[in-house]
């Protein structure tokens, strides 16, 4: 089995009296696509948070690695490598693709540009931006400004930007949400293309893009884990079926 890329046991969070993170456990491999799927309120946004440490937990630990990290705020995680995908992109309008690219690369090494030296003279950085440019499919645009996008392509210059800064794990909340059908499909696609090259960890409602993108799948209901398998495994489990994709027994 692969090493472990994030782990939580027994993580709990508690708002007044309702515990939304009910003791959940997860391990995600290095390298896997894990989705987490579940009905609207089931605490999915919660863990997430809990994940990155925009909540603090009430119980339980978080290791990125075999390293714990429950107690990191937000800003060392991120160094550590543990990226929500907006943690690290603040897009800026009126630069190009490219310009985005490059400052968040820099970013992740902590120094900012000298405003007296060319962007091109940062070899090291523009390598790494031509690189995700190229594998988030936005080579054609490489030199158009930010607000010149597409809203498809604007999503997948995120992508590029939290790429960039060189994530040890890759935490993607609902990417394909207000896409249209059409720039839903080629999300897919970019997603199944990273597959394997990063550890992505993706929270998304669209359940044939979940079903065609996940290694494994773990499902919350009520802020409790009931489920955790394979793509097959989650299609027929009844408990699941019943919860979240509105099946009834005899179906």
């Amino acid at each position: 089995m692969s090493p472990l890329a994030l782990s939580t046991n027994g993580l709990v969070r508690y708002f007044g009296g309702l515990k939304a993170t009910d003791d959940v456990s997860l391990d995600i491999a290095a390298g896997e696509l894990h989705a987490i799927i579940g009905p609207n309120g089931a605490g999915k946004t919660t863990l997430v948070n809990l994940l990155t440490g925009e909540l603090p937990a009430d119980g339980g630990q978080v290791f990125l690695g075999g390293t714990e990290v429950t107690q990191q705020p937000i800003q060392q995680r991120v160094k550590n490598g543990l990226l929500r995908s907006y943690q690290i992109t603040s897009v800026f309008d009126a630069f190009t693709v490219l310009e985005n690219v490059c400052l968040a690369a820099r970013r992740k090494q902590g120094v900012g540009f000298a405003v007296w030296k060319a962007l091109t003279q940062y070899t090291d950085i523009m390598e790494t931006a031509h690189r995700v440019i190229g594998e988030c499919r936005l080579s054609d645009v490489a030199h158009v400004r930010a607000t010149d996008l597409a809203y498809g392509q604007r999503r997948q210059l995120e992508i590029a930007m939290a790429l960039a800064a060189d994530p040890r794990i890759l935490l993607l909340d609902e990417p394909m949400a207000g896409m249209s059908a059409a720039e839903g499909a080629s999300a897919v696609e970019l997603l199944l293309s990273l597959k394997g090259k990063y550890t992505i960890l993706l929270i998304e409602h669209d359940m044939n893009a979940v079903f065609s993108l996940a290694d494994r799948i773990s499902v919350l209901v009520y802020g409790k884990v009931v489920a955790t398998g394979t793509v097959d495994e989650i299609r027929t489990h009844p408990e699941v079926r019943r919860a979240y994709l509105g099946d009834d027994d005899d179906a």
